[in-house]
């Protein structure tokens, strides 16, 4: 077997799953919080649509060859991850899936940041504010990541 296949989800698939797995990768350093810079450079962040909700996005492998993803899930993470792990398991592959819910790791300025950059589509008000929520919420994203990674290589 190649190794699992990690799926971060969050409410709308660009912040906090996008964080997760580019920190998964080692595309941003757990021991330092980015730069709006950094964090504007990743593929997807701020930039999902609604017509991308439920949509994996598979953004690499890491060192251990496990595939990771992310997915906005909007407000039925919980069930999509249910029916997957169903339908996993009639096929016999449900060993290999984690889901990984980030949402709990996301701060108030990052879902009114969210809200105004993604829903409303005013990027210019909304994306400061996220970018500066993300920042706060960085180091539980981070100590999200590590304890997935922990679980699954051991």
């Amino acid at each position: 077997m190649a190794g699992k296949r990690i799926i971060y989800h969050c409410y709308g698939g660009a912040h906090s799953s996008v964080v997760a797995a580019a920190l998964h990768l080692g595309k941003l350093s757990p021991d330092k919080v980015p730069s709006a810079a950094e964090l504007l450079k990743l593929a997807l962040f701020d930039r999902q649509t609604n017509d991308g909700h439920g949509q994996l996005h598979f953004f690499g492998f890491d060192e251990w060859q496990n595939q990771v993803y992310s997915v906005g899930c909007r407000n039925v993470g919980e069930t999509v991850e249910k029916f997957l792990l169903g339908v996993a398991k009639i096929l016999g592959v449900s060993q290999e899936l984690l889901f990984v819910d980030t949402l709990h790791c996301v701060s108030l300025k990052m879902r009114i940041g969210g809200y105004i950059s993604r829903r409303l589509g005013l990027i210019s008000l909304g994306r400061p504010l996220v970018v500066a929520g993300t920042r706060e919420a960085y180091t539980n994203l981070a100590a999200l990541v590590h304890r997935v990674k922990a679980e699954v290589n051991r």
